[in-house]
């Protein structure tokens, strides 16, 4: 009896937190815009140090906020009931775009890197990412070998692409058979949830890896704490916060959508099935 109240205090209504966990993903993406604005130079296609901080900003807002908001589509009152295609686009729609700002985002450091003679594929923080991207294609049960760093940046998005074919062709589809379904959806939900985690914590390393090779000179070394390292870190912390609370929401029983073959779960209107 003593552990229900506490049970009832913790179940918090969905729109409150929905409300700030966005505002929560706008911050994320206005500090990482913010940091790469005001201490990086700002932005640029031309090769340099500001076209490397494209990369920050849309892995960011893609992978972590994005893809976040994906992963909670389905926890919206309006899609826990009625028709579930809808949805189903929408979630379709966004995990593309975090797919389109994925693949900017590694094209911008790329680019950089190939520009200043720098290696590619040699840190924790990128061998994260490429872990992060190989997990995608787990999905589709294959994983391809990472191109060469000579070769077209494109090639290593395409098993994002293949994740996301293979969430399209599953769950999109009205025609799909419902075994399928049953079959891919938890193999879906937990390597969705583990990319997540894994996309936070390619953003927190990266961004202190950014740190420890740009603040390393007089008054500015990282250790001394100027302000960009403390505005940094906080972005770190922003993140790593955000990412916790999609996961929790993700695992919260309460703002789940119905599973059983309901009138509350139907895949297409009734109207569509005549």
């Amino acid at each position: 009896r003593c552990h229900r109240p506490v049970a009832e205090m913790l179940d918090l209504p969905f729109l409150p937190f929905c409300i700030l966990l966005a505002g929560l993903g706008l911050l994320c993406v206005a500090f990482v815009g913010a940091w790469c604005q005001h201490w990086r130079g700002g932005f640029s296609l031309d090769g340099s140090a500001r076209t490397f901080n494209w990369h920050p900003v849309l892995m960011v807002t893609g992978m972590v906020v994005l893809y976040g908001a994906a992963a909670l589509i389905y926890r919206l009152p309006p899609a826990r009931r009625g028709p579930k295609l809808p949805w189903k686009v929408v979630h379709s729609a966004l995990a593309l775009a975090a797919f389109v700002l994925a693949v900017l985002g590694l094209a911008a450091v790329f680019r950089f890197h190939n520009a200043h003679g720098t290696p590619n594929m040699y840190s924790l923080h990128s061998w994260l990412g490429l872990v992060t991207v190989l997990l995608f294609s787990c999905q589709v049960g294959a994983a391809p070998d990472p191109p060469a760093p000579h070769l077209s940046l494109f090639p290593r998005a395409h098993p994002l692409f293949l994740q996301w074919v293979a969430g399209f062709s599953t769950f999109l589809l009205p025609w799909a058979p419902n075994w399928l379904r049953a079959f891919y959806k938890p193999v879906h939900v937990f390597f969705g949830a583990t990319i997540l985690m894994l996309s936070v914590a390619s953003c927190v390393s990266g961004i202190n890896e950014k740190l420890f090779f740009s603040l390393k000179n007089g008054t500015t070394e990282y250790k001394l704490l100027p302000a960009e390292a403390v505005f940094a870190n906080t972005l770190g912390l922003l993140i790593l916060l955000f990412g916790v609370l999609v996961l929790g929401a993700l695992a919260r029983p309460s703002w789940k959508r119905p599973d059983a073959d309901s009138p509350d779960s139907h895949q297409v209107p009734v109207q569509l099935l005549g």
